[in-house]
């Protein structure tokens, strides 16, 4: 009783501290709305009321609110594809994009902007969609390359695969850049990860897709505690090795190629928010996974209000916020993490 009581104030501090970072972020940019302003906006349009007139209004609803929500959603699903792949590889260096999906999901959307890739009426349904497909493709070609090195499909044959694929995923990436011309600067820009033109229909995406695929992983945390001491010893106490292995891993394929579609390559977040929440809830995957979720969203969701207040009206991409602040962070974690072993 006293550790389900511990659980449930620890995702309470967690919700609050989400809600007070997504509170935040709607509050702040280079025209600063009012704490109180942004809630009655907000309230007003939650009961279907019409907002006090004002450019605050708009700029909450039209801009800052569905950029909150891709951001957090974001930040949830990379973190909880980081939590999941370092359970399931037992490394504490994993993240989604040691499958060597990230590089692939970020190879087609690359290809889409480069290309122009569109689907009729459906603005960047095109980059999403190559984004997706190829996020697949990679993961298929992962997944066989394994398999014809090791039929046991063992980690460290994903592992190998995974990296030599995003080694040659982002030569072909450097190799269209070199040739884009005049779309150099998009390509450019969208590969440090841009959160810019989000919207309402992306966000609604991104919910389904967390809910759906977050589901999935979430209902497979036990079998990632058996992992933890061995697959031998996962298939001893009855886990179904190969069966849970590529049910994580095609879940977590779809969430980063989305992720990736929608708001770029976005380093260091399903590498560092895990450890975070390991350290603040323990090893045990039923509470890891949701704190790494929460730990992600207001993770990215502070890295964007950085990138968008840290020298405004100029907005930074906000891969490279995280790629500078994660790396710090985890060096710090890392040095901890050894010193108390």
């Amino acid at each position: 009783m006293k550790s389900e009581r511990f659980r449930w104030y620890t995702y309470g501090l967690f919700s609050l501290a989400l809600f007070g970072a997504m509170l935040l972020c709607v509050c702040a940019g280079s025209v600063s709305v009012p704490a109180g302003d942004t809630l009655s906006v907000l309230w007003n349009a939650l009961c279907g009321k019409p907002s006090p007139d004002g450019i605050s209004g708009a700029i909450i609803l039209s801009v800052r609110l569905p950029r909150v929500f891709c951001v957090a959603l974001i930040g949830a699903a990379l973190s909880l594809c980081g939590a999941a792949m370092q359970g399931l590889l037992r490394n504490p260096l994993a993240d989604g994009s040691t499958l060597g999906v990230s590089s692939g999901a970020s190879l087609g959307a690359v290809m889409a902007i480069a290309f122009g890739v569109s689907i009729p009426s459906l603005p960047y349904a095109g980059t999403m969609a190559m984004a997706m497909l190829f996020a697949f493709l990679s993961l298929m070609l992962i997944l066989f390359l394994a398999y014809l090195l090791d039929k046991s499909l063992s980690t460290s044959s994903i592992i190998l695969i995974g990296v030599i694929f995003s080694m040659f995923a982002s030569s072909v990436i450097s190799l269209i850049i070199a040739f884009a011309g005049e779309k150099l600067k998009s390509i450019t820009f969208w590969t440090m990860g841009s959160l810019s033109g989000s919207n309402y229909a992306y966000a609604l995406i991104l919910a389904l897709a967390l809910l759906i695929c977050g589901a999935v992983i979430l209902r497979c945390s036990q079998e990632l505690n058996a992992f933890a001491v061995g697959e031998d010893n996962a298939r001893s106490v009855g886990v179904p090795v190969r069966r849970v292995k590529l049910t994580i891993l095609i879940a977590v394929s779809v969430l980063i190629g989305i992720s990736v579609s929608v708001g770029g390559t976005i380093g260091f977040v399903g590498l560092v928010t895990p450890h975070i929440a390991r350290m603040i809830v323990g090893p045990n995957h039923k509470k890891l996974l949701p704190a790494s979720m929460f730990s992600g969203a207001v993770f990215l969701l502070l890295a964007d209000l950085v990138g968008r207040t840290l020298v405004s009206p100029i907005e930074l991409p906000i891969g490279v916020v995280t790629s500078l602040v994660g790396s710090v962070i985890f060096v710090i974690v890392f040095y901890k993490n050894r010193r108390k072993g």
